[in-house]
This record gives C-alpha cells, structure tokens and sequence, in this order.
C-alpha cells in the first residue's frame, strides 16, 4: 500500500459548513450527541450521568 498525503494550506482548506447545512437537523443532532459522548469518555472517562442533589433537611 503506498502512503500518500496532501498538503493544504489552513486558509486554502474546504470547510465543512457547507456539507453540514445540507444535513437534516436530526443527523446533525445525532452526530452532535455522539460527539459529546466520545468527549466525555475521553475527558472524564465514563459516560456522563445526571447529577445527584441532595437537600438538608433539619427536623
């Protein structure tokens, strides 16, 4: 397999906003939410849970 690779210039680059306006929101969405799992089992390693809260209550 030959190894190839481009070299682009950063302001020469394709961006991506086109691609994702023509997606309907439900992708977008999907693909969203897949991003922020994959960052928080990165980041925090585990999936990210609702938080517990607790209320003092004196009697």
């Amino acid at each position: 397999m030959k190894k190839c690779y481009t070299k682009v210039n950063i302001h020469s680059q394709k961006s991506d906003f086109a691609y994702w306006q023509t997606q309907p929101y439900q992708v977008r969405l999907a693909t969203l939410e897949q991003i922020r799992q994959e960052y928080h089992r990165w980041r925090y390693g585990a999936e990210p849970r609702l938080q517990r809260v607790y209320t003092i209550v004196k009697r």
